[in-house]
């Protein structure tokens, strides 16, 4: 099979019937074995019954439903497990990501080479309260990820090489960072598509300001993992390390001081009269509970059954002794 379309949807019943048939149009016109997968994340309208009629009029069509709803990450996640094609494309529901994006999108997947290619709405029908938090996000990611040239993190409309879809884990709110993802999991040929938007036709948006506050914790927590996961001694063994040598040299300084005072005779006051003693204790306690976080973590990393789990892309030659 050529292509999987894998579509997240949330209360979308009005434009599933029009984008089912766009998307029928573009791979009857150039010519792709393909599949339909509509996931259903708890639609509390009749997004169901449109899929279930879609179903019968076109067997290319599958459709799966939540029984709550539970995330777009979750249901990209779904949608990915069950993809046969050899390129996957996601894209939004709510017709603002145009399927006659597909073809190129898969031509630079299986001519160019890229593992990974994301949409760039370069010229987007948005409010400037929803455009300009993007583009603060979007130059967040890129610091942080490292994926300079990437505009639109968050794009619905993107393209995968199957074996990219296979090896990632999409879970929390995470989707908005599928190609640093790709990126850790080792795919780093990702490319970029400008490709057009158009306002939502239908409906409302389902997603608030609150999104982009969850981003940014979401970013921090990839990077750590990505970085530290599996040697959290390096990060909190480091921090807590260097907190209680400064903590304790700082105690000695204030020590000494005293010392100093009462060997020259001038007035000095208790060691504990000073509260650059109790902030060195603090940086000492901090600094000592932050080794033992980590060392706690090494332990966990130790006993879990993924601490030799690596992606292995090709091998030659190698016998098992199973």
């Amino acid at each position: 099979m050529d292509i999987s379309v894998v579509v997240p949807l949330y209360n979308e019943a009005e434009s599933l019937p029009e984008l089912e048939a766009w998307i029928a149009r573009v791979m009857t016109e150039n010519h792709f074995s393909y599949e339909v997968i509509f996931v259903d994340d708890g639609s509390t309208d009749n997004s169901w019954q449109v899929i279930e009629n879609l179903q019968k009029a076109n067997p290319n069509i599958r459709g799966i439903s939540f029984r709550r709803n539970y995330g777009k990450s979750p249901a990209l996640n779904t949608g990915f497990a069950r993809a046969k094609g050899d390129v996957v494309i996601t894209m939004d529901a709510d017709l603002q990501d145009s399927p006659d994006e597909i073809p190129e999108l898969y031509r630079m997947i299986t001519e160019d080479g890229y593992d990974l290619v994301s949409g760039y709405k370069k010229k987007r029908y948005d409010p400037l309260s929803k455009t300009i938090p993007t583009k603060l996000f979007n130059a967040t990611a890129r610091a942080v990820s490292g994926i300079k040239n990437l505009h639109d993190f968050n794009c619905g409309l993107k393209a995968y090489r199957q074996k990219v879809v296979k090896h990632i884990e999409v879970h929390g709110d995470m989707h908005r960072y599928i190609p640093y993802l790709a990126k850790l999991a080792g795919f780093n040929k990702i490319g970029e598509k400008v490709v057009h938007h158009q306002a939502r036709k239908y409906g409302t948006t389902k997603f608030g300001l609150d999104r982009f506050v969850n981003g940014y914790l979401d970013l921090a927590t990839l990077w750590f993992t990505g970085k530290f996961g599996k040697k959290p001694m390096h990060f909190f063994g480091l921090l807590g390390s260097l907190m209680f040598f400064l903590g304790f040299i700082a105690v000695a300084v204030v020590g000494i001081m005293k010392l100093y005072h009462m060997h020259a005779g001038h007035p000095y006051s208790l060691v504990t009269d000073s509260p650059y003693f109790f902030l060195s204790l603090t940086l000492m306690l901090l600094g000592s509970q932050l080794f033992l976080a980590g060392f706690i973590g090494e332990l966990i990393v130790r006993n879990s059954t993924l601490r030799n789990q690596y992606e292995i892309d090709k091998t030659i030659n190698i016998m098992t002794n199973d």
